[in-house]
Order: C-alpha cells, then structure tokens, then sequence
C-alpha cells in the first residue's frame, strides 16, 4: 500500500466526507505507475483477443478521471494480451453496423445533461440543427441499438457516472441494472465483497478495500435487484445523505453484473478519482469484468430478486 493511500484512508477516520481529492495530471509518468501495477495476464482463458471500444463522451457533468480511465483500460488490455482497446467519442460508433465491429462497450463516465438525460439527444442536437422530433427519434435508435447490440451477445461494462447515459430511459436502466439517483459528498467508503466465492470478487485478497469516491445511490431498475452483486458499502458508514432518503441500515451496491439476453452487463461505480486506479486489486477486477462481458467467465449472475 502506497504512502498516499494510507494518508488517505487514515484522513478518512477523522474527516468522512467533503474529501474532495486533487486531480491526478494525465501524463506518461501516471501512465507508467499504472503500467508497472497492472496485471500482467487475465485470471481466466480466453482464446483469442478481442475487441473493446471505450466510449468517452460527455455532454453533462466532467469528470477530471476519463482520460485516466480510458487509459487504464488500454493498459489492461495491452499488457494482458486479451484485448485490443479503441478510444472514441464520436456516437456514429452507435450504428448498428459499427457496433458489430466490437465485442464489447466501456461506457466511461458518458455523463449527460439534467435536462433531458440522453447523451445522444445532447449530441445530436449539438450537431445538427435539425427538427428535434427527428433528433429525438436518432436518438432513441442509438439507444435501442445498444440495447440489441448487447441483447445479440455484445457486452457492456459501464463505470462510474457512465449509468447516467440515458438516465431517464427505463429501457437503458433495465439493461444497466439501475439508474442514477444521487450521490454524497465525496468521502473515505470501506467497500466489501458481496460473495468471497464468486469468480469476479477474488481480486480482493482481504474482501474489502478503502477508497476516497463518491457513495452512488440508485432508483429505477436498481429496486428490482434484477443482477447478481459483487461489491457494495454499508448505508450507516455513508455520511451527509440527502435530507429526506437517508438510510442508517442495509447496504448499497456498488458493483454488479447481469446477463440480457445472449449478452453481458458489468456496472462499477468506483471511481471518481484516478487515484483509486493505484489499488493493484482493483485493476485487476475491471480486468476480470472485461473478460466476463466478453464471455470468458463462467459464473453465476443470475439475479438475486431469484434467491
């Protein structure tokens, strides 16, 4: 454990939230720290290299860690073998045709505007000056595309504020698990392992880890437990809730995955802060949630709504 992180976690005891912590430069120095702490081959098999296209729009909030995300994933990929990982913006990639090119999706922080919560309505209308019932009916074929997409055996891995994306879309929260609802200020959060059984929580040798990030809390979808969780924090531990939905017991997850049809969902919402990517642990669990939207893991993400 390095200097920093335990400063940080020990902080934390004294001064639980209101931890905003200060942006990490997204240079080649950053890119070799996590090169030399990232895994050097996956957990599981897999037979050939596939392909991951991070997506890393954003038209609403900007989180300062998308740079840094989209490369860690790169590196992931790169230094395991198991993947070879392109970087876009441009919703275009969204055709149907275009997806097809891919095995899976990193919806990475796509945050969209409050207003109508739909990235690609926020982006087509940037675009184009076109009617906007024509825009909004684009947009909801690029929404609907992803969903087949995943529906036909594509994966997705969405992180962080990437839940976001269609936030007022039932369709896209059935298919995420969940909606945004709020978050917290930024605080030290003592995330655990759901099941130490499971394939994809044995990254995290002591089944738990500390971390600076912003405590997510969901609404729509999220009710129906309709997804088999892997990480999640204690409700009493999280400070400063909003008056009015506070919640002094139970837990809330904070990592999850689903199966849709013949595809794979993997939702994490670690994390907000690029520091949290200098936890080995945790590298190793986005690397072994890339290889399970891609259908490497066998494991059981039947929902907990069945047990």
């Amino acid at each position: 454990m390095t200097i920093s992180l335990v400063f940080l976690i020990l902080s934390g005891a004294q001064n639980s939230f209101s931890q905003d912590l200060p942006e990490i430069q997204y240079d080649e120095k950053w890119n070799q720290k996590i090169q030399q702490i990232a895994p050097s081959q996956t957990r599981f098999p897999y037979s050939a290299k596939k392909k991951i296209l991070v997506f890393s729009l954003h038209t609403g909030f900007e989180h300062w860690v998308i740079p840094h995300t989209e490369e860690m994933i790169k590196i992931l990929g790169e230094k395991s073998g198991a993947f070879e990982v392109t970087g876009s913006k441009d919703i275009e990639l969204f055709e149907l045709e275009n997806l097809k090119e891919f095995d899976a999706i990193v919806l990475n922080n796509t945050c969209s505007k409050p207003d109508h919560r739909n990235l690609f309505w926020d982006q087509l209308s940037f675009e184009s000056d076109e009617d906007s019932v024509i825009l909004m009916k684009k947009a909801l074929q690029l929404e609907k595309n992803l969903i087949d997409y995943v529906k036909s055996g594509g994966g997705l891995m969405v992180l962080h504020g990437g839940i976001t994306t269609q936030n007022k879309s039932q369709a896209f929260s059935d298919l995420v698990g969940g909606s945004f609802d709020y978050h917290p200020p930024q605080q030290s959060i003592n995330v655990q392992v759901e099941d130490s059984t499971h394939p994809l929580t044995q990254a995290f040798s002591s089944g738990s880890f500390v971390h600076v990030d912003e405590p997510y809390f969901y609404m729509n979808a999220y009710e129906k437990m309709d997804f088999r969780p892997l990480l999640y924090f204690n409700n009493q531990e999280i400070k400063n809730q909003r008056k009015g939905k506070e919640m002094s017991s139970g837990k809330t997850y904070a990592a999850w995955i689903r199966s849709e049809g013949k595809g794979k969902v993997f939702y994490a919402a670690p994390s907000h802060n690029a520091q949290s990517f200098e936890n080995p642990e945790l590298l190793q669990f986005f690397l072994d949630g890339l290889q399970y939207i891609v259908g490497d893991v066998a494991c059981d993400d039947s929902p907990i709504q069945e047990n």
